[in-house]
């Protein structure tokens, strides 16, 4: 299966770009580490700020995702035409534990999807991944897309592109995608309000009070 193929069946009003939680009228938008800023008053990272975005992402993604699913891990990199090789990217062989599954890692070139001046000069490749949840280091993962503002802070996404890069988990098992976008907030969406539900009813003091009126229709509730 391609990742294509999935979503025209699963989602196909999506596209795995930033903001999939507009896309899709069942999500949630998280707000991360509400509360404590990124700097200190002495200009120094605030590191409580990032611990706590990690532990939130993580607890998030181990309410929806268990070891067995089946899984997409899809990158997008955004990129100039110019560069005629595919960027490496710190996505996937730091953070496979079998690095035989880069043999199945796929790639697909689309149209650059952001507004801004001269974009016909660039373009997206995006990578994706079939293999299991078990199959992936996660912390590195997750801590690498709260990190993306940030260079001090590490693990980060090696690349020379013109964006960092995003990074989607897409559970095939439980028709469930999830993104984290950095370190202020992440999206996830279902294909039954059911998946989701019990999860906003758990966690509902990390959404923003902008945001509730919208998911609560999303969610029958």
């Amino acid at each position: 299966m391609k990742i294509a193929d999935y979503l025209s069946e699963k989602f196909p009003t999506v596209a795995l770009v930033p903001s999939v939680y507009y896309q899709w009228d069942i999500g949630i938008h998280f707000s991360l580490g509400e509360g404590i800023y990124q700097f200190k008053e002495n200009d120094e990272l605030n590191l409580e700020r990032f611990s706590t975005s990690y532990k939130q992402t993580l607890t998030i993604f181990n309410e929806l995702f268990d070891k067995n699913d089946d899984l997409f891990l899809v990158t997008n990199n955004y990129k100039s035409k110019k560069q005629r090789q595919t960027t490496k990217l710190k996505v996937y062989q730091p953070n496979l534990r079998d690095k035989n599954n880069l043999k199945k890692l796929q790639l697909k070139t689309f149209p650059y999807p952001f507004e801004e001046e001269e974009k016909e000069d660039y373009e997206m490749q995006q990578f994706s991944l079939q293999c299991k949840v078990s199959d992936i280091k996660l912390e590195g993962l997750l801590k690498a897309s709260l990190n993306e503002d940030f260079p001090p802070m590490k693990p980060r996404f090696g690349c020379d592109s013109v964006h960092y890069p995003d990074v989607f988990f897409v559970n095939t098992t439980k028709d469930i995608i999830f993104f984290v976008y950095d370190d202020r907030g992440c999206e996830v969406i279902a294909r039954t309000a059911e998946k989701l539900r019990p999860l906003y009813e758990k966690y509902y003091g990390w959404v923003d009070e902008v945001d509730r009126e919208r998911i609560e229709k999303g969610l029958g509730m």
